[in-house]
């Protein structure tokens, strides 16, 4: 099938390219290139080089590839970043989505993926694992702008004909991961230890998350693209780690002792999170294959390899 992976110059999304590649799909990558990089995309990929918040360039992509299925990964996912901004965050979050939708009703794709979000959308839930059905009550501008998008993809789908699956991620990391861009914490604190400076734990460092690696997650991608239904699905773990214990990991894995500092917990951040995954592996047939130690060494491995 030609699907077209916005985002797919980044660490996700790359990842998700492959996976289409490897099991002979066509694949266009539209990429602004802000967090992303070209060098990793496919070679088999084809790449046009634009922003979803130009309508005008999405258009000629899209005009030119004729795509059935559209994987949207396009994204501003910095937590932080959304608080300090949230009028950015929503217009690339909501208002580069929307672009991206009208377009799919236009050329009459046929379904649409969306990278929402579990970890972020569920704020402090009374239950946890938190399962689909858990009211979404964000607590950040990054939280309202991925439920927000969830809305516009239903609606979307149902008034324009065409099919759609929502996958709600817990906290991705793994191999490509850019730890100045994407603020994901296992990325992070890899540099950090390369490069002898300490890792920053915000607060207490007993802050929970359920940590997925992306290879699971680009698996779950394939899965979706052949599934005959609509839904939406959370997809991680269900095992809440905390901070502290990814640190304590990354020490065994790297053999080296590094500083730790502690500065003030940052707002919109959750304090617990995992995510119960059931309807996944139910509809989906999938769960989460790689273990968070299995997970962190391979990780660990491409940095301090030299990203190679």
């Amino acid at each position: 099938m030609r699907i077209i992976v916005t985002g797919g110059a980044g660490f996700i999304g790359s990842w998700v390219c492959e996976a289409y590649i490897s099991e002979g799909h066509e694949v266009l990558v539209i990429d602004n290139l802000s967090t992303g990089s070209e060098d990793n995309i496919p070679p088999e990929a084809e790449f046009i080089e634009c922003d979803v918040r130009n309508p005008e360039e999405l258009e000629k992509a899209f005009h030119q590839f004729r795509p059935e299925i559209v994987n949207h990964h396009a994204a501003q996912i910095n937590v932080r970043d959304s608080v300090e901004d949230p009028r950015f965050d929503a217009e690339v979050n909501i208002g580069g989505s929307l672009n991206v939708l009208r377009l799919c009703a236009e050329h009459k794709t046929e379904k649409f993926i969306f990278s929402s979000t579990g970890g972020a959308l569920y704020g402090e839930p009374d239950k946890l694992p938190a399962d689909e059905s858990t009211p979404a009550l964000p607590l950040s501008p990054y939280g309202i702008s991925k439920l927000a998008t969830e809305n516009y993809v239903r609606y979307h789908s149902k008034n324009h004909g065409f099919g759609h699956v929502i996958l709600r991620y817990a906290n991705v990391y793994g191999e490509r991961q850019n730890p100045g861009g994407e603020a994901g914490v296992v990325g992070i604190f890899c540099e950090n230890i390369l490069s002898g400076k300490p890792c920053l734990i915000f607060g207490d460092g007993e802050q929970t998350r359920d940590y997925v690696h992306v290879s699971d997650v680009s698996q779950v991608n394939l899965l979706a693209t052949s599934l005959k239904e609509e839904g939406t699905f959370n997809i991680g773990t269900s095992i809440e780690s905390s901070v502290n214990h990814i640190v304590r990991i990354l020490g065994e894995v790297t053999k080296t002792e590094f500083k730790i500092v502690h500065e003030k917990e940052r707002p919109g951040e959750v304090r617990r999170i995992s995510l119960d995954c059931s309807l996944a592996a139910e509809k989906l047939g999938w769960s989460a294959q790689l273990s968070l130690p299995e997970g962190l060494f391979r990780t660990w491995n491409w940095f301090s390899q030299g990203k190679s």
